[in-house]
Formats: C-alpha cells, sequence, structure tokens
C-alpha cells in the first residue's frame, strides 16, 4: 500500500467519511529528517554557515502508531519556520534532547524518542484516522493543525494551556511533524481548513498567525485595542506581516520597521502608511558589541512621533531581540507594552532599566498560542479578516533548500512546500469567496 491511494481518495470528488475509513494505510511514508548521529556534523562553525541542506534528508519512515486522543492527517502541503531551521543546524541545542525528555515522559511518549527528527510545525491536509476519545473530528475532515503539544494533566494548564508543563512545540519538540506525507497530532491541534484556500495557502499561516495574534490581540498579551500605536520591527517578515494585518484589521496604528523598499512597498500594499525603512534612515542602535547608543534610541524616537502626531507607541511587536531591544523599551509610552516571542539577532537583551521601572512600562513574554487563541486566528483566515503571506512554494524533495533560504532570510513572509499535493492551487473548495480576497491572497506571491 502506498499514499497514492491516499491522494487518490482526497482528489475525488465523490471520497466520503466511510472511503477515509476503510483506506488502507501504508506501513511507511516519505518525510523530512535529521539524523541524531549528526548532531555534532556543524561543530566549530559560526551559524550562517551551517547549511541546513547538507542535514536535512528525505526518508522513507514507518508509520507511528496511533494512540487515544490523537490523529493520523495526509498532509497535502506544509511550510518552512525558523523552528524547523534551528532544528536542521542543531541550535541552540540539538531537538533530540526535547525527544529524550519527551520519550521518559510515558509508555505512549517512547514513540517520539527515535534516531530521526520528522520536523514541522504546519500542515493542511485530511484526516485518516482518529484514536481513542476523538470525537470533534472523523476521517475525510479537511483540516489545518497549530503546533501547541500538552498532556494537561497538571493544573497549571487550565487556565491556559500554554502554562502546561508539558507544553511542546510539535515537530520541533516533538516527533511526527509536518514535513512529511502523513503526521501525527493531538485532536486538540486540528482546526478546519479554510476552504478558499489552498492546500499551501492554508498551511502557511498556522505557526506564524497564531504567534502573532496572541502576542498582540490576546488578553495574554499586549490586548491591542483601536487606537493604539503599535511598533512592529520587520513587519513584512513571517511574523511581523501578520502583526501588521491585525493592527489594520484591529483599527490600531501600525508604524512598520523594515530593511529595503522593497519590504516597504509590501507594507503599503497590506494598507499601512507609517514605514520606517531602518537601512535607509541609517539606524545604528549599538556603536560597538558591548556599547549601545541612547542616541539613537532618540532619534528613532522622535521619526515615530512624526507618523504619530507627536504620540509614543503604545505597544513593541519584539522579535529580534539583542539588536533592537534597547531601542525598543525607550520608545515605548508610559505605561506601555514591549511584547516579545523571540530573539533572532540574540538572545541577551540589554536596555536601560530606569525607562521600564520610572515610566511604569511592561514586558511580557509571549510563546506560540493555546488552543482557542489559535482557533480565533485561523477564523480571522477563514472569513478572509487576515490573509496568508505566501511567497513561495518548494516540493517535498526541495525542502533542504527552503530551509536554507529561510535561514539567510531570502525569503518574504512566508516558504510553503508541497508534501502529497502533486501541484499548487489545489483543495480550493470557495471559488467565490477566493475571488473576492484573490489580490491579498497573492500579494507575496506578486513580488
Amino acid at each position: 500500500m502506498t499514499t497514492q491511494a491516499i491522494l487518490d481518495a482526497i482528489q475525488s470528488p465523490d471520497s466520503t467519511p466511510a472511503d477515509f475509513a476503510a483506506l488502507q494505510l501504508p506501513e511507511s511514508y516519505r518525510a523530512i529528517t535529521v539524523h541524531k548521529d549528526e548532531a555534532e556534523m556543524f561543530a566549530g562553525l559560526e551559524t550562517r554557515d551551517k547549511d541546513p541542506r547538507k542535514s536535512i534528508h528525505l526518508d522513507e519512515v514507518p508509520l507511528p502508531e496511533l494512540g487515544p486522543g490523537e490523529a493520523l492527517v495526509a498532509v497535502m502541503a506544509s511550510s518552512v519556520n525558523y523552528n524547523s531551521v534551528w532544528t536542521s543546524i542543531f541550535e541552540p541545542v540539538s531537538t533530540f534532547n526535547f525527544l529524550e525528555r519527551y520519550g521518559r515522559l510515558s509508555d505512549l511518549s517512547k514513540r517520539h524518542d527515535l534516531p530521526y527528527h520528522i520536523i514541522g510545525s504546519d500542515l493542511a491536509g485530511v484526516v485518516l484516522r482518529t484514536g481513542p476519545g476523538v470525537n470533534s473530528w472523523k476521517p475525510g475532515d479537511e483540516v489545518v493543525a497549530h503546533c501547541l503539544s500538552v498532556e494537561l494533566e497538571s493544573s497549571d494548564g487550565h487556565n491556559d494551556t500554554m502554562l502546561d508543563p508539558e507544553q511542546r512545540i510539535w515537530g520541533f519538540e516533538t516527533n511526527f511533524g509536518g514535513l512529511a506525507e502523513i503526521a501525527l497530532v493531538k485532536s486538540n491541534q486540528l482546526m478546519p481548513k479554510p476552504g478558499h484556500l489552498s492546500w499551501e495557502e492554508a498551511a502557511a499561516p498556522g505557526l506564524v498567525n497564531s504567534t502573532a495574534y496572541r502576542q498582540l490581540v490576546s488578553r495574554n498579551g499586549a490586548g491591542m485595542k483601536q487606537g493604539d500605536n503599535v511598533l512592529i520591527w520587520g513587519a513584512s517578515g513571517g511574523l511581523g506581516s501578520y502583526a501588521t494585518q491585525f493592527a489594520l484589521a484591529g483599527g490600531a496604528n501600525p508604524i512598520c520597521v523594515v530593511s529595503s523598499p522593497q519590504k516597504a512597498d509590501i507594507c503599503r500594499s497590506m494598507g499601512a502608511e507609517a514605514i520606517i525603512d531602518r537601512n535607509a534612515e541609517g539606524y545604528k542602535f549599538w556603536k560597538d558589541e558591548t556599547t549601545q547608543d541612547p542616541k539613537e534610541w532618540k532619534r528613532f524616537g522622535k521619526r515615530i512621533r512624526e507618523f504619530t502626531g507627536g504620540e509614543d507607541i503604545d505597544i513593541v511587536f519584539e522579535h529580534p531581540g539583542r539588536e533592537t531591544f534597547g531601542a525598543s523599551v525607550y520608545v515605548t509610552r508610559k505605561g506601555g507594552t514591549i511584547t516579545t516571542c523571540a530573539s533572532t539577532s540574540g538572545y541577551m537583551h540589554e536596555y536601560d532599566n530606569r525607562y521600564l521601572w520610572m515610566s511604569l512600562k511592561r514586558i511580557i513574554g509571549s510563546h506560540f498560542a493555546n488552543y482557542r487563541e489559535a482557533w480565533e486566528a485561523n477564523r480571522l483566515v477563514a472569513k478572509g479578516k487576515i490573509h496568508p503571506t505566501l511567497s513561495k512554494v518548494y516540493s517535498l524533495e526541495e525542502t533542504g533548500q527552503a530551509a536554507h533560504d529561510v535561514h539567510r532570510n531570502l525569503h518574504q513572509g512566508k516558504v510553503g512546500v508541497l508534501c502529497l499535493a502533486p501541484e499548487e492551487g489545489l483543495g480550493v473548495r470557495d471559488e467565490e469567496m477566493r475571488a473576492r480576497h484573490i489580490d491579498a491572497i497573492n500579494r507575496f506571491r506578486n513580488i
């Protein structure tokens, strides 16, 4: 049995849930992996010199056992996130450390501790099988998956599942991820696939869209409201492009920071008007490796006020980290909020605490999203309020190149990967709605 029969059933307009339930599943499938015995292959190299094309493999792997509360999903398309790049270059640690730790949790979680790691934290596809205790999903359902994996046996996670002590990111801290022809997920990762999007378009928003929603919109993040001035670093990128859309859709005023005229044009096409090209305007927040330049913070703040009618920033959408964090804290208004979800330029942040404590500012750490937040973010995509930022699509065989391009920041928005889908553009169920939003859907494809 091969995956071709699964693909035929998905592409047939006459397939029923019973047909999918009756499909014989293959014993193995193709998946993107990294290998445990290669975890030291880049030792001694600078981060930039570590090449995902050398560590990423396309392997034939055995189908995992299906457990209670889980689902096997035929993956039509996935996408590349920075966590897949980190996995592929074994930074900041080898993800096999995560798999070993998870494997010690229970007899069922032992499945994840393998000499290979199937990576990927996004998918769009079709449910093939559900395990005991799954009632909301059935074979044949067209779905996307968010990447929060939780056990929820501790009380700590029941106000906010992101606080569960056994919270993990699927496909990064667990095995059997989405860059594969079949994926294993918990049923509470599943959400309805937006009907007006193709498989690859639907797979693109998951991780970054949910992350941006929690960080900016949710009460667990900044709780953005109408009229807020929101400073968005990397406003045309994978995370920032969703933050920009949320700000505009929510009646806020995004101040978009970009690094090129091309990226500025992307922000304008989304409807943003206040745009700062940090390279063109020559901002240098660090004099050298150890010394920041407060004069540049002040120059940056003055530039922001030119766009806001003299107002300071209510919310900073932070993810560059070390390079920008001092400036972010400085330019935030009294009582304002800096939310941070990453540190792509370095984890060791430095800022002048006088501007934080004396002005009653807040720093909020934000990491991915809980199921409700991910569901709300996906619902906005399904309603055509937020659009995917897909710029380029690779085949499963080209995933190493896709990860390399993301690692080198050669991409815009998100890059997709076709898994079982034989070509782009498949899976659209609502052509009328798609026609209404086609320019926004293709915004990043037309760069």
